[in-house]
């Protein structure tokens, strides 16, 4: 065995700690290896970018600074959506951080209403920083222990390579129509977040797929959506506000990300996961 082969290995048993009789359990081949810890490294970055710009956001709310947080709305919840398959593991962060109003009794008026979207509420509906700083202290503290989490976690394999669809699946079925980010309407940066996850984890296992006609198709296709992205780029690097998408528009990209959710659907089995 090489020294590369070996490292992987050590990187492997590393990685997946009490894991490793259900990995062993699963036959999860030594290929695997490699693609998994160089994800596992690609979620802490975006964690530990998270934290840092969250501090920043955190930091224009306790200011009182409404304009600067709404722009650092957006590009603060990159970071998340990028990691969504991975942070959705730990299921109490995640209801706190990026919970909607809809899973609350009294909606907005719910004072457990928090995270990402209670902010975004208050932001754009009342245009004011008023009343958020517990809110914000409590996503800073949630985003703080998910990266704690994140750098002790057992990285399933088949968590991972699905992720690649559940990323796709997601804009299709429930976010192309606008209710994540329902009053700041900053959906378009979700959407390429969620592309750029998708597409890493891709890219990572691409090697180990032996079907060039499947590889050159999904690529071709995530080509596709991002082009259809980059008609509603800003030169500033952001998005247009998912309002002056039309219906046809939308229709178009769903169909699209749809396209590559079923592509990618099959990744799991080619992979030996099942």
């Amino acid at each position: 065995m090489s020294l590369t082969r070996i490292l992987c290995a050590l990187t492997f048993a590393l990685l997946l700690g009490a894991g490793g009789a259900q990995a062993q359990s699963n036959q999860a081949s030594l290929e695997l290896v490699e693609p998994l810890a160089e994800y596992k490294l690609y979620v802490a970055e975006h964690t530990a970018s998270l934290v840092e710009d969250t501090k920043e956001f955190v930091g224009a709310i306790k200011d009182g600074d409404v304009e600067k947080a709404k722009s650092l709305f957006a590009p603060t919840r990159r970071n998340y959506e990028k990691i969504e398959p991975i942070a959705e593991l730990f299921a109490d962060l995640d209801v706190s951080m990026d919970s909607r109003a809809d899973d609350y009794e009294k909606g907005e008026a719910d004072p457990n209403f928090g995270g990402f979207h209670r902010i975004e509420y208050v932001l754009w509906e009342k245009n004011t920083t008023e009343g958020l700083d517990k809110y914000a202290d409590k996503l800073l503290a949630d985003v703080i222990e998910l990266d704690s989490r994140v750098s002790e976690l057992t990285f399933p394999p088949e968590i991972v390579v699905g992720g690649a669809a559940v990323l796709m699946e997601e804009v299709a079925a429930t976010k192309i129509s606008g209710e994540e980010d329902r009053y700041s309407r900053t959906d378009l940066w979700d959407f390429e977040a969620n592309f750029d996850g998708s597409r890493k984890i891709f890219e990572l296992f691409k090697p180990l797929i032996d079907d060039e006609a499947f590889i050159a198709k999904v690529e071709s296709n995530f080509a596709d959506v991002y082009e259809v992205l980059a008609d509603y780029q800003t030169e500033d690097g952001g998005f247009v506000s998912y309002e002056k998408l039309t219906d046809m528009d939308r229709r178009v990209l769903s169909a699209k990300v749809n396209t590559l959710a079923e592509e990618l659907s099959t990744l799991r089995g080619r992979l030996g996961l099942g």
